[in-house]
């Protein structure tokens, strides 16, 4: 024999299950923004979630979204307030970790949402340091009309234009990277911690491009 239930409960049960996460869904806004799951986000935030929420690893639903490049995400987060200075354990942030990672589009919402130009990753550096290392020219040009100071020296004595040399193979896109530099206003002659400067690097290793836009620009 079928039961039939009243119209009130049936509604009830409705209204309840409207309420659950999709099956298979994200159920943090850690994990959705990981996925880039854009409305599971708005879902989550319009429920109360902590924006500011960290998993095990110190680490922020924006950073989360940034590591997975997901845009999208991101931009949203930061458009409701997201810290994009927030630290994990490692001294990463969202806008830490785009400049590093020339993840462009976030880093240009990060720069307009508030980024702290003089923060430094555990290395002590800015985020043009390693942008210069890894080869992101457009990052290099985007941080340094931001203002982010070029001749910054991190823990290892070493500038974003050092780094653009010595841990470089020298070819067209550091180049670049150290022409943008030098237009930039490095200081073309400013040593390591022991006292190698960045012609002498170039010369050492060969990098004739290089040490013809340092002389250039009046290394010594």
């Amino acid at each position: 024999m079928r039961k039939f239930f009243p119209l009130s409960i049936l509604l009830s049960f409705a209204v309840l299950m409207m309420q659950q996460p999709a099956v298979g869904g994200p159920t943090s806004l850690l994990e959705a923004a990981t996925q880039g799951d854009i409305v599971a986000i708005q879902q989550l935030l319009a429920d109360g979630a902590d924006i500011e929420e960290r998993d095990t690893q110190g680490r922020t639903a924006l950073l989360r979204a940034t590591l997975a490049n997901q845009v999208a995400a991101a931009t949203l987060l930061m458009e409701a307030g997201a810290d994009v200075n927030a630290k994990d354990n490692i001294e990463d942030s969202p806008y830490l970790y785009a400049g590093a990672q020339g993840l462009n589009e976030i880093l240009r919402i990060a720069l307009a949402h508030g980024a702290d130009l003089q923060s430094t990753n555990r290395y002590g550096g800015t985020a043009l340091i390693p942008a210069a290392e890894k080869g992101h020219p457009e990052t290099v040009r985007m941080l340094l009309e931001a203002g982010v100071a070029v001749d910054h020296v991190n823990k290892l004595g070493w500038t974003a234009l050092l780094e653009a040399i010595v841990l470089s193979q020298g070819g067209p896109v550091h180049q670049q990277i150290v022409q943008d530099l030098i237009q930039g206003g490095a200081d073309v002659n400013l040593p390591d911690s022991e006292g190698v400067t960045p012609l002498q690097h170039a010369q050492r290793r060969g990098y004739t491009e290089i040490v013809r836009l340092l002389q250039a620009a009046g290394a010594n």
